[in-house]
């Protein structure tokens, strides 16, 4: 089982997961993968072997009024190549998370068509990579739009209508208030996307009343038996939180804690039937430091876990 986290790095200082210049300093691809490529041999270092790049790693790609950007993969052939076969030799995962606004199930066409061209430059940075399926684009479904069958139906349709290259890299994940596990399921039954467990959407979300370890098995066998199927993690914030005023009020559970609470996730594996191998995604605000600190509680309080699931 490799751990994972997201985009930003905090173990290290002057590690930078992408160019953020504005687009009149002319950022560009090039220097992304230059960070990208500082930041694998850091998570080498640490025996991270899981990391999602951040959604403009390639800046203003797809923008519509800015052309000049537009060929920053063919600029950066070489570049990608040598970072992808990098990632390859040390085997780290790498994945994307498409941004909110990337909505297959958009009624306006003019979004669904700008929410392709964003998934179509993701899957060409992971094919410009020589990575293969197990490189994702996680996606969710999107809005409901006041008509929820609608709303799935049209994702379906979108999805179908993707090319083979980018279908490929996507995987859908349930959210924590519109569409549920089996809302997913549906869609992949119709498309043959593969589903991605989330366990905090899933708890804040499960109309379905269905047991964390029987929704992570319907995740699972949407995935190739050839794949390790990823999973996402998080804990709730626990912190109050103030307003402007200073008055006090209780956090929102669907924010994520700066740290991961151990006895939750080894709660969680524990109750875990004899299954395939799969990788989890640490979602919390601390980044890398909760991945190494959760890792460090488990060696301390749940040893038996790690050589279980051969957790690194």
């Amino acid at each position: 089982m490799r751990l994972g986290f997201s985009v930003s790095v905090l173990g290290r200082t002057g590690l930078h997961s992408h160019d953020s210049r504005r687009w009149q300093n002319a950022p560009h691809l090039s220097v992304s993968l230059a960070y990208l490529r500082d930041v694998l041999l850091y998570l080498d270092t640490q025996n991270i072997r899981m990391y999602r790049l951040a959604s403009d790693l390639a800046p203003y790609l797809t923008h519509p009024d800015l052309p000049q950007f537009h060929h920053q993969i063919e600029e950066s052939r070489p570049q990608l190549q040598a970072v992808g076969e990098l990632a390859r030799r040390l085997d780290i995962r790498l994945s994307f998370h498409a941004p909110a606004y990337v909505l297959l199930n958009t009624p306006d066409p003019v979004h669904l068509r700008q929410s392709i061209a964003e998934l179509q430059g993701m899957a060409a940075i992971f094919d410009a990579m020589s990575l293969g399926t197990e490189a994702v684009i996680i996606l969710h479904v999107g809005g409901h739009y006041h008509d929820r069958a609608g709303a799935l139906d049209a994702f379906v349709q979108a999805f179908d209508h993707l090319p083979a290259t980018v279908q490929q890299h996507i995987a859908l994940e349930h959210d924590d208030r519109r569409f549920s596990v089996q809302d997913v399921l549906w869609i992949h039954q119709r498309t043959g996307v593969r589903l991605v467990f989330d366990h905090l959407h899933h708890q804040l979300y499960n109309p379905d009343a269905i047991p964390a370890p029987e929704a992570l098995a319907i995740c699972f066998a949407t995935w190739p038996p050839d794949q390790t199927p990823k999973i996402h993690f998080s804990t709730p914030a626990t912190e109050m939180v103030r307003d402007r005023k200073g008055a006090p009020h209780p956090p929102r559970l669907n924010r994520h804690s700066h740290y991961i609470n151990p006895f939750q996730f080894i709660d969680f594996l524990d109750a875990l039937p004899t299954i395939r191998d799969f990788d989890v995604m640490i979602e919390a605000k601390a980044r890398d430091l909760a991945l190494l600190q959760l890792r460090r509680h488990l060696g301390r309080y749940a040893p038996a876990l790690i050589r279980r699931f051969n957790i690194i």
